[in-house]
Parts: C-alpha cells; structure tokens; sequence
C-alpha cells in the first residue's frame, strides 16, 4: 500500500494512526463482539464511546461547565439555519462578518430568519483580508455577531478572536478547530463540521453556553433545538454513530500529540515553510495580507496560469493530491490541516520548485 498526500480542504487527510487504529476495531470493538457501526447507541458500550468523546474534547478545548457540546448531523451548513433559529431570542436583527465564501453561505442563510446586518466586509478587494476591527459596524441591538474563522477557501484567518461589542459572539471554526488553543469563554457558540481536523464528514459539533439555550423559534425543528438536543445527550434520534466514534479517536491522536499548544507550533511550522517558498519565487503568488494568512489552507497562482492542470497532474503522479484551487477561484490550493505531517509539506516544496525550475 502506499498512501499519498492528501491536501483536500476537505474530507481531508486523517492521521495514519487513527485510521490504524480504526481498522484494528472494526469488526470488533473491545469484546463486544461486534463493530462499533452496528452497536446500538443507547447501549453501555456506545454510550461509553460517546461520553469518552466529549469528555476528551472537553479537556483538550478546556470548555467551561455553563456550555453544553453537541454533536449533531446536517454539517455546519445545517447550522447556519439552525443559530438564527436558536439564538435571536425575541429580537429580529443580527450581526455578520463577510470574510469569505463561506461566511456568504451563513449570511444567505440567516436572511432567512433574521434582517442580517454586515457589520464588516471585505468583498469588495476579493476577500485577501480582514477588515480592521475599528472599521466594524455593529448593531448593539442584534441577538448576536457572527464570523467564520478561516475561510478555506480564500484563505483567510482570524488570528485573534475579535471584540463583539457585549453581544454573545458566534464562529463558525469548521476548518481551524483544534488546530490552536481556543479560549471559549469569549464566545456564545462555537460550531464546526469535523470534515477538517476532526474525523470524517457527517457530523458537526456545537459549543453552546447554557443561557442561550431554550428560545428557539416556534419554527424550530426539534433536532435543531439546542435545548432539546441538549437534554437528550445529542441523541434525540439515531446521530452518525460511527462518525462520533473516529471523531473520538482523533481526539485520542491530539492529545497524544501534546495538546493545542503543541499542535499550534507544527501548524505555524508547516505554514511558514511553504509560504516562505511562495514568497521567495516570482512564479508563485498568494494574494492574502500576510498577517491574515490561514495555517489551513494556502491558495497560490502560477505565474503561468495555463500550467495550472499540468502542475495538479505531474503532483498527482508524485503522491500530492488534491492541489486544485476551488472552482469558484481557480488556482492551487494546499490544505496542510492537523493531521498533514511536515514531510507531506516538504514534500510539496521539493516538487514545487523542482516545477518551476523546469517550468519558470
């Protein structure tokens, strides 16, 4: 077998050790004598998984006891109806960034419910940076302020958790999560889809405070009510069982790493190495702010852009896969998340200036 280098933004690459660890489970979990994906989730053993689960993600994020984590289907992009749904508690307006793709998604989204106010946006130069924070704009009467925290599209990022005014502050951290040490206080609700640096798609989890919870919209369904989700143990019917269960082991990976701090320090390791070698050629480029440059995912252009699908398929035959920019921006783009280890980005150095030696 030889495993190639996966830089999907995602479903992206899972560490080698949890998917072993996965494999030696599979048809049987402990002495349960059957696979974890079979076993019933009100049953001692899958409860004992779950618990495990949020116990671990609990202590790695140091969660605070007055919030409640769940771990719920439908992704983040269920949870952009599902905040507004929850979180307007009586009033009718509320407070979004637009830093990117995604945060236009969640925007979309809450119009549906809310009148969205844009307290800061950065559309207009192409979303390459973050508005400066004394240029926001936000309603002190909205329910809340939301921002996503990397855009892993563009390749924007938050490098510090901004000021919301004293409205409850919402993020949308589906692709940074875990990847640096997060203090949750500062926050009303933290939300992510694990398809990044938790585990495979299918589930999400949601931070939620406790006084948030409980004034969801009459509208609300009730697997999207926090509230009920909440006293039932994220099990108010069937959730993604197995996904729950690898989210788990990789919780199990980080802290064997060392934590977040450590972690963080290979992240900034990874993304210094291969924007240094973006910056040091003329035949790559990154168009990002330097100071709001994601560690997750790192778009760059070729000087030639004609040598875009020549440059994915020669990478391709060399084990780095998955180095097309999105669709919607083109380019290149390499996702170097938590589980991407430093050979897999030295790797695509080697490659990177080995193509435009022949190519420049």
């Amino acid at each position: 077998m030889s495993r190639v280098y996966n830089f999907s933004a995602g479903p992206s690459t899972i560490a080698e050790e949890v998917l072993q660890r996965a494999q030696d489970e599979l048809l049987e979990w402990g002495k349960s004598g059957m696979s974890v994906m079979e076993m019933s989730h009100r049953g001692k053993d899958y409860v004992g998984i779950a618990e495990k689960a949020e116990a671990d993600f609990r202590e790695i994020l140091g969660v605070p006891d007055n919030y409640k984590v769940l771990f719920v289907s439908g992704g983040a992009t269920g949870q952009f109806a599902a905040i507004p749904m929850n979180l307007l508690r009586g009033k009718t307006s509320v407070n979004y960034v637009n830093t990117g793709i995604w945060s236009g998604k969640a925007i979309s989204e809450a119009k549906k419910y809310a009148e969205v106010k844009i307290a800061a946006s950065s559309k207009e130069n192409g979303f390459k940076t973050i508005p400066a924070r004394a240029d926001w704009k936000i309603d002190p009467e909205a329910a809340y302020l939301h921002y996503t925290s990397n855009e892993t599209i563009n390749g924007v990022e938050f490098q510090e958790v901004p000021d919301a005014g004293g409205l409850p502050l919402v993020c949308d951290m589906s692709s940074n999560i875990l990847s640096r040490p997060v203090d949750v206080s500062q926050f009303g609700l933290i939300y992510a889809g694990a398809q990044k640096n938790m585990g495979p798609a299918g589930i999400a989890v949601v931070i939620v405070r406790d006084d948030l919870m409980g004034q969801a919209l009459p509208i609300t369904p009730s697997i999207f009510d926090y509230k009920i989700q909440a006293e039932n143990g994220s099990m108010l019917n069937t959730p993604p069982t197995y996904n729950w269960y690898l989210l788990g082991l990789v919780l199990e990976w980080v802290k064997q790493q060392g934590g977040l701090a450590t972690i963080e320090e290979h992240n900034k390791a990874k993304a210094a190495k291969l924007y240094a070698t973006i910056d040091a050629s003329p035949f790559y480029a990154n168009p990002v702010e330097p100071v709001y440059r994601s560690r997750m995912n790192v778009p760059f252009t070729l000087a030639k852009p004609e040598l875009e699908k020549t440059f994915a398929a020669e990478a391709k035959a060399v084990g780095l896969v998955s180095l097309e920019g999105h669709r919607s921006v083109g380019g290149m783009r390499a996702s170097i998340y938590n589980a991407m280890p430093a050979a897999g980005v030295d790797a695509l150095i080697a490659f990177m200036n080995e193509f435009e030696r022949k190519n420049g």
